[in-house]
């Protein structure tokens, strides 16, 4: 059942809009306050999916209400109900995160419209929390070594600007997790995340990934399409690999950074885009430059903030929580119980040269509980982790 909780001084229209919404829709549950004080007590207790809220009102009107509820319970929509003399403040609700605003008398086809719009949104945003939790929780970044602790208070800094972050390591090493992390915890973690990994698309072919072509503009191009920086406007694009990219390619990035306008291929119109740029290399990119195959300005242009990822052999302190994580996960991706490994075998699994970092340590993780017994021992490390 959805919960609604309505906040109004007069008992005549409270009795009106509870008569409206059980008659209408049996499965409402509605609770009442006569004032803001009661209705912020009720919404500490109580978990409510919709709130209407009267603007007018003794001890705590329905702005104070509106601003404590935005800091309380953000993803609670409100209604606000306003009187003749107050559509100028309902209208000023919405700028401060109401959701709508209805009249007094209340219309019945009105109310219930809104309502039902509204708790369809509220369900929307709890789907969308839920989804972003899970994504979190695929992406999290295990350890609590040195190393990873500098890289998270990095990104704490780094994820509320718009500054262009390079990031740099071995393959393996978890450089999409911080992508992913400078996503969440910026202040565009609402819009798209597009991923472009540069080395696996041929070097004729990026361009049009990454920009997009009109219909003629090469032999395949039977349709306009937008390209990845189109795709990725209002949000970040991560661009993973970035110094495999062709020189052609990267004198398009420097200009679509340096104007914020990108070209379709086989146009010659701009399209604006507003989009942060996030990168990762596992290539030496001064190397890269002194040998002229990557741009020395492009290079500043998105080495604004340097994080660079430690191979798995620089942070072992990290490898038992890593161990127990992956073990956690796999059992859930089986449907099994959880493997324990003993603390010989994880010993000897901290002494190993991982030169294929964090995603051949969860290879050989998958490998061992797989084929060993009901814990997993040194033994079984000799036997099944060996290279």
């Amino acid at each position: 059942m959805s919960k609604i909780l309505i906040i109004e001084d007069e008992a005549a229209i409270r009795r009106v809009l509870v008569k409206i919404l059980t008659e209408e829709n049996t499965t409402y549950e509605v609770m009442e306050a006569e004032d803001g004080l009661i209705g912020i007590e009720l919404i500490k207790k109580e978990d409510f999916d919709l709130i209407l809220c009267d603007i007018k009102m003794p001890k705590m009107d329905g702005v104070e209400v509106l601003e404590a509820v935005k800091k309380l319970k953000p993803e609670i929509p409100i209604v606000m109900i306003s009187g003749h003399g107050d559509l100028d403040i309902a209208v000023n609700t919405m700028r401060l995160g109401a959701f709508d605003y209805i009249s007094k008398p209340p219309d019945l086809n009105r109310l219930l419209n809104t309502v039902r719009i509204a708790l369809d949104r509220k369900e929307l945003v709890v789907e969308n929390t839920r989804l972003k939790k899970k994504v979190s929780e695929k992406y999290e970044m295990v350890g609590d070594s040195k190393a990873i602790s500098q890289i998270k208070e990095m990104i704490e800094k780094v994820a509320p600007t718009e500054a262009r972050v390079l990031i740099t390591g071995p393959n393996g090493t978890g450089k999409e997790l911080v992508a992913h992390w400078l996503h969440q915890k910026s202040e565009r973690a609402n819009g798209p995340l597009i991923e472009v990994n540069c080395a696996a698309i041929p070097s004729e072919l990026i361009e049009s990934e990454l920009f997009g072509h009109l219909k003629g503009a090469f032999t395949s191009a039977v349709k306009d399409r937008a390209g990845k920086f189109e795709a990725a406007n209002g949000g970040t694009i991560f661009l993973d690999e970035v110094g495999d990219m062709s020189l052609s390619a990267q004198a398009k990035v420097l200009r679509a950074l340096q104007e914020s306008k990108v070209q379709r291929v086989g146009s010659d119109k701009d399209i604006k885009v507003d989009v942060r740029v996030v990168a990762a290399t596992n290539k030496d990119l001064s190397k890269e430059i002194s040998e002229g195959r990557f741009r020395e300005d492009l290079y500043h242009r998105l080495a604004v903030i340097l994080i660079k990822v430690p191979a798995l052999n620089d942070r072992r302190d990290d490898i038992p929580l890593l161990i127990e994580y992956f073990t956690k996960k796999i059992a859930d991706e089986h449907g099994t119980t959880q493997k324990k490994f003993s603390e010989k075998a994880v010993k000897l699994l901290q002494e190993y040269d991982w030169t294929g970092n964090i995603r051949e340590l969860r290879n050989v993780v998958e490998r061992l509980i797989i084929l060993g017994d009901k814990e997993v021992t040194e033994n079984d490390v000799k036997l099944f982790a060996s290279k």
